[in-house]
């Protein structure tokens, strides 16, 4: 995850926010969420990731949206990566669908201890 947050960052990814879903959902344990400025920078920060995941040894398990550009879906097992244009972001608000979930406060591509949502419950693991 912190070489994904480390690309998205590197390519100018805007509003990078990371939710920490395992506690919340069976299929994932974070969502990775951030826009880009238009549809061609979406496509970018997509194949920026999914090139530097694979040097790494990681490939998605599933990829959707690759032909629009608006909102592609990157499913990384753990972590599953929505690249919005920001009109859709807004739109569809995945921040607030799941705002009982943690936030992970980011350091410059580095992941610090959850923040929690006054609504949320207390959770004692850290990534």
């Amino acid at each position: 995850m912190k070489l994904a947050i480390r690309t998205l960052e590197a390519h100018k990814a805007l509003d990078l926010v990371v939710l920490k879903v395992k506690e919340l959902c069976s299929f994932a344990d974070y969502f990775l969420i951030c826009s880009g400025t238009s549809r061609r920078h979406v496509l970018a920060l997509a194949q920026h990731l999914e090139e530097g995941l694979s040097r790494a040894g990681l490939k998605p398990l599933g990829r959707e949206g690759l032909q629009e550009g608006l909102w592609v879906l990157l499913d990384y097992n753990g972590a599953v990566i929505h690249l919005f244009s920001q009109t859709l972001r807004e739109f569809y608000h995945l921040e607030g669908l799941w705002a009982e979930a943690p936030r992970v406060a980011l350091e410059k591509g580095r992941l610090r201890t959850p923040r929690r949502p006054a609504s949320a419950r207390t959770l004692s693991e850290s990534p």
